[in-house]
């Protein structure tokens, strides 16, 4: 371990220890470098690497802070990390998300509020209305799925799911190019799902997402056992006219709406 690593992992346990607080300023340079016997080119490199990783920010004229460490922010980092995934890798992400995800719709039932429900309404509607429009409709698909696991309250799940689910995006949007029936019965296995919901049944909800989730995988697996082509660059387009439906793109921000 290289001596800048050694000053990052006793900064992590002085917050880890409650010494630390979210939110909490941190003492002056000098003064820290000394209460942990650091150099002050050490503790510059070491609050510059916490930095990055969003568990501390400077605040110009202010000093540095100690961040939320709420897990939007700190899990952030996860999505670049599973883009570069190398290889064969989108049939494990979607069988991780097979594994998860409908267990988050079961919690979704038990926990889902009517305002949300009509959220995950709202986007099957859309789905409906744009089943001739595969890029569009996998948009909604995506932000059926996020609005669903939102519903659980749980926003480390929620977090870890959307970085997750946001790789196979290309996936599901190459299913719908290839198979053209694959619309239809996308949207009939996303009824079932909000009528689970509805019926805040959460063995029903789990089976119909476990469900849609394994129609999507054993597609794929078929096709790619094939000999067919995953394709390097296809995605939904942004649609600027939907302000409230953020795009989806081949590398989805934090902030966007992903699932299907």
């Amino acid at each position: 371990m290289s001596l800048t690593d050694k000053a990052i992992a006793r900064i992590r346990r002085m917050i880890r220890d409650g010494e630390l607080l979210p939110g909490s300023k941190l003492p002056p340079e000098q003064q820290l470098a000394a209460e942990l016997g650091l150099s002050r080119n050490l503790m510059r490199e070491a609050v510059k690497a916490l930095v990055v990783a969003r568990v501390l920010e400077i605040r110009r004229g202010d000093g540095t802070y100690v961040t939320s460490l709420a897990p939007g922010l700190l899990l952030e980092g996860l999505g670049g990390a599973v883009e570069l995934l190398q290889g064969d890798t989108v049939l494990e992400l979607t069988e991780v998300r097979r594994l998860f995800e409908p267990a988050a719709t079961a919690l979704a039932a038990t926990r889902i509020t009517d305002e949300d429900l009509a959220e995950v309404a709202r986007h099957l509607a859309a789905m409906r209305d744009a089943r001739d429009d595969i890029e569009l409709l996998t948009r909604h698909d995506a932000a059926f799925h996020q609005a669903v696991v939102r519903a659980t309250g749980n926003e480390t799940l929620a977090t870890l799911l959307e970085h997750i689910s946001g790789r196979t995006l290309r996936a599901r949007v190459w299913r719908g190019l290839a198979d053209a029936d694959a619309a239809g019965r996308t949207i009939t296995e996303h009824q079932a799902i909000l009528d689970a919901l509805v019926a805040r049944d959460p063995n029903l909800a789990q089976a119909a997402a476990l469900l849609h989730i394994n129609t999507t995988e054993r597609w794929l697996r078929d096709h790619l056992a094939e000999g067919a082509e995953f394709p390097a660059a296809a995605g939904p387009r942004p649609d600027p006219s939907a302000p409230d439906s953020p795009a989806i793109t081949d590398r989805p921000s934090p902030t966007e709406e992903r699932g299907a």
